[in-house]
């Protein structure tokens, strides 16, 4: 087990930072380590936002639904899905870039770019002994981020994250059962193990949650995510995305 690893399998979401911004060091080493991930192709199809204003934040923290740890962090930081330069790039060579840059494919590349950067850059932030916390409430108004943070068409923002000094360290989620996530050779599909496993797993978030509120909370993992997907949000996610020149063909 060597400090990369430790840093990763000690991963906890922080959502109380100390009022203590981020050094313009650790921003650099944090979005540097960002751009050191793996790219599709060289495309480097991703922008990152920070965002210091004391206002912007409070706005961003009111369209993400109230999450007050968007606004008081140590530094904020928007991923951003982007095939804007890539534009500009076509039209500097003068090549048609335009049905390949609103290609399922290319969106498809922007957002695992985009992802494997944040990883990395989250990876670079805990390893520094700041804590992180994934902000997916961008995706709650995608219309109004883009207006506050003036963003073009070929860019989206994708989530947030907040990053700080940790006030209070809170427990580590259990995950899934490993052979459960992990398959060797081809997809396992024995239902009555994969059911089992769903069972132990249950049981085990349970508990956890029962432990962690004193015993006012003991829902189960499938009870929560069943829960969650029968409510359908961002439904507009579709039209915002073709509405932005991206994902079109």
């Amino acid at each position: 087990m060597n400090d990369v690893i430790t840093t990763i399998l000690n991963h906890r979401s922080i959502r109380q930072f100390e009022d203590r911004p981020l050094s313009d060091e650790h921003i650099h080493t944090i979005v540097s380590c960002a751009q050191a991930a793996a790219t599709s192709s060289f495309i480097q199809a991703y922008s990152i936002i920070g965002v210091k204003d004391k206002e912007k934040k409070r706005k961003l923290a009111e369209l993400t639904g109230n999450q007050e740890y968007v606004e008081k962090n140590g530094h904020f930081f928007v991923f951003c899905a982007d095939l804007f330069r890539h534009t500009v790039v076509g039209n500097r060579e003068d090549k048609k870039a335009t049905p390949t840059l609103e290609s399922t494919e290319k969106f498809m590349v922007a957002l695992i770019d985009t992802s494997l950067a944040a990883q990395n850059a989250a990876v670079a932030a805990e390893s520094l002994g700041l804590g992180i916390c994934y902000i997916g409430g961008i995706r709650n108004n995608l219309e109004e981020v883009k207006k506050l943070l003036n963003i073009p068409d070929r860019v989206i923002p994708l989530f947030g994250l907040a990053v700080g000094y940790p006030a209070h360290l809170t427990d580590k989620k259990p995950r899934l059962p490993f052979m459960h996530v992990y398959h060797e050779d081809e997809y396992e599909q024995d239902m009555e193990r994969f059911n089992h496993q769903l069972d132990d797993y249950d049981q085990l978030i349970s508990n956890y949650y029962q432990t962690r509120t004193n015993g006012q909370r003991k829902d189960r993992w499938t009870e929560q995510i069943a829960n969650m997907l029968s409510k359908p949000t961002r439904m507009y996610m579709k039209e915002f995305i073709q509405k932005n020149k991206l994902d079109l063909h």
